[in-house]
């Protein structure tokens, strides 16, 4: 009886692990696009509707190849409303990296990304607590902090454009709750998001920058942090409690934030580090108290 529950526990144990892994790959992935963009688009390597592009057609044809390994039909499922949040996202995302740092972008989309949500809850009729009301007046606090003029203040138009991609990621995120597979989903959404992306690069055609390096942050950034980070997401999601999953994506700004320190010598701010700690600490308030109604 003694082995049976230690190889129990062990299984358990391997399994947690590999539960941890995965989670933190996929941060790392999210975190990745933000880096990768960044990276691409502030050097001039490739121009910002190109780069929105390759990214959407690399993600489809990684979870093409996804769904076809697991020898499944691949047949294009999700809807065109889900497709053009996926594509305002990645637009958005894209044309705001042009100016914004990697870790004032990702602190903006997930503030936003989380206040939509949050919003949709209250639009829903859901009852916020003191403590949530006063989490989420401290985030917006933080966001306000950040956004305010000053020389240590982010392009008010890139900001502009990485919150209209965080609202777009938030109702993408909204829409998909409760249909189906995810992977199965988002791969039809990625395809059918392709052809609008294609007509935003027609209409910068006179922008076109594309290096050979460009091109290739681009397709990492679609087919590994986009297409195969979404997969194993939404594999590990199944197995997180609801708080959990939200807990865990307020680790994106922070690897974002160092991922910007470390490759691309990006400097963090004393402004940046309040509203920072403001915003993912009030965000952090909001789902924690979750937790007394069992989610």
């Amino acid at each position: 009886m003694a082995a049976v529950e230690s190889g129990h526990s062990k299984h358990m144990k391997m399994s947690s692990l590999r539960l941890a892994v995965t989670t933190l790959v996929a941060m790392l992935a999210f975190a990745g696009n933000s880096l990768l963009c960044r990276l691409a688009l502030s050097d001039g390597l490739i121009d910002a509707a190109t780069f929105t592009l390759v990214r959407l057609m690399s993600g489809a044809l990684m979870l093409v190849a996804l769904v076809s390994w697991q020898r499944r039909p691949v047949v294009v499922d999700g809807s065109w409303q889900s497709a053009t949040a996926l594509f305002i996202y990645a637009a958005g995302f894209s044309f705001a990296y042009v100016s914004l740092s990697a870790a004032t972008g990702a602190l903006l989309l997930f503030g936003a990304v989380q206040a939509t949500m949050i919003g949709y809850g209250l639009w829903l009729g859901e009852k916020l607590t003191l403590r949530q009301i006063l989490g989420a007046l401290l985030a917006i606090a933080g966001l306000v902090i950040l956004l305010l003029p000053g020389l240590q203040a982010p392009p008010l138009f890139g900001s502009m454009l990485m919150l209209m991609a965080g609202v777009a990621w938030g109702m993408y995120s909204l829409r998909g709750r409760g249909m189906g597979d995810p992977t199965f989903i988002t791969m039809g959404n990625f395809v059918r998001a392709v052809p609008m992306a294609a007509v935003l690069s027609a209409l910068f055609i006179q922008d076109i920058e594309a290096e050979w390096s460009g091109l290739i942050y681009a397709v990492v950034s679609g087919a590994l942090a986009s297409g195969a980070g979404y997969a194993l997401w939404y594999a590990v999601l199944p197995h997180l409690k609801s708080v959990t999953a939200a807990t865990v994506q307020l680790s994106v700004p922070v690897l974002a934030a160092i991922g910007g320190v470390v490759f691309l010598a990006e400097p963090i701010t004393l402004r940046l580090g309040v509203a920072s700690m403001a915003t993912l600490g009030g965000v952090a308030m909001v789902i924690l108290s979750k937790r007394s109604v069992g989610k």
